[in-house]
């Protein structure tokens, strides 16, 4: 249990927010601020943010960023939202298909929209769509995509594409595409960073960044030979706090011990 691990230690935890910017004081600190405005500060700076932050897959479609809260959603956070809705979900997997099934008896109109025939989720909820369109609760068009969005300021309609000849026209309120997630560095980016194909170039000795101070462990980070193993993310971070603790005490020997033998602090 590594919270039990790190217990003793007393660590402090900031959950459910995004580290947004780095800047460096004077005195050679970092503070680290969040998307909700909170600061920390430190004299090292341990990235371990796995494959970076998960945002959705959207459809190619021309303004789409224009309908973004104004009837596109990527996250469906609260079902009353749709409530005596017409709504039109797009996606072939799990989630296009249990959300269609849920709010089949909460909006007033429900559309999925599928590219192929076949589906990828669980066969009992493709059964369950396929009750539900026999029953006529649900609307369900196969082998076609989403072309076009419609509305002013807000999204009052969409265009799909049916085969090359048919184009069919939805009236709608909310456009709901679920077409998965997809792994991104965010903020990170723009930290000044060495950068590879979306992951942190850190040297081997320490796994320390371009940036003396900022440290990368784990899957955020890409050197030659990098496995993306648990046991090489411990092996990272275990180097990588020897020159933390250098940097804090330059003047200080670090003398290793083993919990095994000393046991853990405050033992």
């Amino acid at each position: 249990n590594l919270m039990e691990q790190a217990k003793p230690f007393n660590p402090g935890f900031t959950l459910g927010e995004r580290a947004e910017t780095i800047e460096k004081t004077e005195d050679g600190k970092f503070i680290v601020t969040t998307d909700r405005g909170t600061k920390h500060s430190a004299p090292n700076i341990m990235i371990a943010g796995g494959l970076g932050c998960f945002a959705p897959r959207k459809p190619e479609l021309e303004n789409i960023a224009k309908f973004e809260d104004h009837g596109i959603d990527y996250i469906i956070k609260d079902p009353e939202k749709f409530r005596d809705k017409k709504i039109v979900i797009a996606g072939g997997g799990d989630s296009a298909l249990d959300w269609s099934i849920f709010l089949a008896d909460v909006a007033s109109d429900v559309t999925l929209v599928h590219r192929r025939t076949a589906f990828r989720g669980a066969l009992d909820s493709v059964e369950k769509v396929e009750n539900l369109v026999a029953s006529g609760k649900m609307t369900l068009i196969t082998e076609a995509e989403i072309t076009e969005l419609k509305g002013d300021s807000e999204l009052t309609g969409l265009s799909i594409s049916q085969g090359s000849e048919t184009t069919l026209h939805v009236d709608t309120d909310y456009f709901i595409p679920l077409f998965g997630l997809s792994p991104k560095l965010g903020p990170i980016k723009e930290w000044g960073l060495d950068l590879g194909k979306e992951a942190i170039l850190v040297n081997t000795t320490d796994y320390q960044t371009n940036a003396p101070g900022i440290f990368a462990i784990g899957d955020i980070n890409q050197y030659e030979g990098k496995l993306k193993l648990i046991l090489c993310g411990f092996h990272e971070a275990t180097l990588a706090v020897q020159s933390c603790y250098k940097r804090i005490f330059p003047d200080r020997k670090l003398v290793l011990k083993y919990t095994t033998v000393m046991g853990a602090p405050g033992s």
